[in-house]
């Protein structure tokens, strides 16, 4: 079973072809970060970190279904009759 090949324009080759080129220019090595930068860094990691968990610590209270203890069956409203 053989494939028609159709025709595909220039242009298209062209730009296929340029997109698998190589080139032979290194990118600038990396910059290294500081030991600053480095303990900057983990001092915010670690803040917003505590202040994540700090969140949860306190909304888990509130997030808590506010149901009353049962007190004998009755509500409020039919005991006032």
């Amino acid at each position: 079973m053989s494939r028609r090949r159709e025709a595909v324009p220039f242009a298209f080759v062209a730009h296929a072809e340029a997109d698998s080129f190589d080139s032979n220019v290194a990118p600038p090595p990396r910059v290294r970060a500081t030991p600053s930068q480095l303990a900057a860094r983990t001092l915010v990691g670690l803040t917003v970190t505590a202040g994540l968990v700090g969140a949860l610590l306190f909304g888990l209270p509130a997030m808590e279904s506010g149901q009353a203890p049962d007190r004998g069956g009755q509500s409020e409203a039919t005991e006032r009759r």
